[in-house]
């Protein structure tokens, strides 16, 4: 198989172009090309004409032919040998295991290596706080209308993790030489994705597909011999002598408590699960602060950025709602940037803990609501909030709770117009932007919501933003606060083996340990751990 890059095409082409394009390419015949597939599309907007740029996997008439066109192109980097992408599963268990694998959370991380696991025969048992996805829907939005939070369901918590409401980005720039994000997509695909996600060059799913994704996913599980307990909360770990040998669970449906034997643990939270995290770190596993990053979400007319990031070509059906990245270093040394993008998107209430507010972004597969949002954020270290390894929980929660002070005290977020913040005035009215956060949004003033050195920074950041995308610093272009939970605030550490690196048989795993950044970071480092977890408790040697 030979693998073409860079083949561009109008975006009006006949279906036959594209073959015919190959056969240019690498100087052959029509009965020369026995098959090619599309392996990733995307488009090139910067001319005045829209082109369609293909990735195409190419089967030629014979080995020898592939052989000869290869070698004939040995210098060029755009016709290479398409690489194997295929997933072999590192072990399989002979029999169900006496003492089954735990993985505690069922966000991207928990899926993928349950998923795996089961795939594996190893019929894992599953821990999660939350509830399933439609009744955690129904509490999510139990908050954005009513104001009524329920800490264990909710934006942070549930079936499907935090990623279920977001705007389901499936791309990551992680390494990856065993394509093994590969094999989350197709996994997705399985389970009722739309197949174009193994096509486009940015490839998203939305929230309201990803429900029904995640619950095909967990019947996949089940049907392998794995086991999923909602509404179980991991309360305590029993480690002796170094090795993690149970869990107490708490069964929040009924407030029993119970316990589970366990050798084998895969530890996927979530960025949000502060108490789990305060108890690991009075049991002793290691872990430590990290640096992350806080700020305000972001909102403007979807137009405007489609428009300044497509030109001409703003509105076109394949284009889509256009997006952005930004960065800026600041004169004070702080890095300002935009982080969690959602174009057609939503802001939304993400707290998992009362009396505080988070803000999120969302959007559907469709992309289709009228602002643009994301989060404008500044860099923060471990310097900035002393203490060791908890002390960005308590910083985090500082600011959440300073957020629901200047909102009202009524799950409101805080907000202000771009304008005003510049010019370091409050606001008191909306102007052209109507901001999407529910339960709704108070106009205040921001600059008392962060740390000075994060207010400057963002100030000088957002002209600079203008000047690179058209509009972006326009007066009414409305703030609000606080994104506090772009990342875990703590890694919990572990070795070459993926174990803790002083608790054997304790996994951690995903955002909350802080392995991944995204959905599909997060299953590909749960592919990873499953792999790990599989070979310790088979004593198979696993694969390179």
């Amino acid at each position: 198989m030979i693998r073409l890059t860079e083949l561009k095409l109008p975006l009006d082409h006949p279906e036959d172009a594209l073959p015919a394009l190959i056969r240019r390419t690498l100087g052959i015949q029509p009965d020369q090309l026995h098959s090619h597939t599309v392996y990733k599309r995307s488009y090139d907007a910067r001319k005045q004409k829209l082109l369609l740029v293909y990735i195409a996997d190419v089967e030629v008439g014979s080995a020898d032919l592939e052989a000869t066109l290869l070698a004939k192109f040995g210098n060029n980097p755009h016709i290479r040998p398409a690489p194997d992408q295929s997933y072999r599963l590192v072990a399989t268990a002979s029999q169900a295991p006496l003492v089954r694998p735990v993985v505690v959370g069922f966000g991207p991380c928990g899926i993928f290596a349950a998923l795996l696991l089961a795939q594996m025969g190893l019929n894992p048992i599953v821990l999660e706080r939350g509830k399933k996805v439609r009744e955690r829907t129904k509490d999510t939005w139990g908050l954005w209308r009513k104001r009524v939070l329920n800490p264990e369901s909710n934006v942070q918590f549930g079936e499907g993790g935090a990623g279920t409401f977001s705007d389901g980005k499936l791309w990551s720039q992680i390494k990856d030489p065993r394509f093994l994000g590969r094999k989350v997509m197709t996994e997705f695909v399985k389970a009722g994705a739309p197949e174009e996600i193994l096509l486009v060059s940015k490839p998203h799913i939305g929230t309201f597909k990803l429900v029904k994704v995640v619950e095909h996913m967990r019947e996949q599980i089940i049907a392998m011999g794995g086991e999923i307990r909602f509404e179980q909360r991991l309360s305590d770990v029993l480690i002796e002598q170094g090795h993690v040998r149970g869990l107490t669970v708490e069964n929040l449906a009924d407030g029993s408590s119970y316990e589970i034997r366990a050798d084998h643990v895969v530890l996927a939270p979530g960025h949000s699960a502060r108490d789990t995290f305060a108890m690991l770190h009075e049991r002793g596993v290691y872990m430590e602060a990290k640096p992350f990053s806080v700020g305000f979400r972001i909102e403007h007319p979807q137009g405007l950025i489609d428009r300044a990031r497509l030109g001409q070509h703003a509105g076109h059906p394949l284009l889509g709602a256009a997006d952005y990245k930004l960065v800026h270093h600041a004169a004070n040394g702080r890095s300002v940037y935009s982080f969690c993008m959602c174009p057609g998107g939503t802001v939304v209430a993400a707290t998992s803990e009362e009396g505080r507010v988070v803000t999120n972004g969302m959007s559907q597969y469709s992309r289709n609501e009228r602002n643009a949002n994301a989060g404008i954020v500044v860099g923060i270290t471990p310097a900035d909030y002393p203490g060791g390894p908890l002390a960005g929980i308590a910083f985090q929660r500082t600011l959440e709770s300073n957020a629901f002070t200047l909102g009202g005290g009524t799950y409101e977020a805080p907000g202000q117009l771009v304008g005003d913040f510049v010019a370091g005035k409050a606001s008191t009215q909306l102007g052209s932007v109507e901001p999407s956060y529910k339960p709704g949004v108070l106009m205040t003033d921001l600059a008392g919501a962060l740390p000075d050195y994060a207010i400057t920074a963002m100030r000088e950041a957002l002209p600079v933003f203008g000047k690179k995308i058209r509009g972006f610093d326009m007066f009414d272009a409305v703030l609000t606060g606080v994104e506090t939970r772009t990342s875990s605030p703590l890694r919990i550490t572990r070795g070459d083996d993926l174990q803790s690196l002083n608790v054997k048989g304790l996994y951690p795993a995903g955002e909350g340990a802080s392995y991944a950044g995204g959905i599909l970071s997060a299953g590909v480092d749960g592919i990873e751990v499953a792999e790990a977890v599989a070979i310790s408790m088979t004593g198979m040697p696993g694969s390179a």
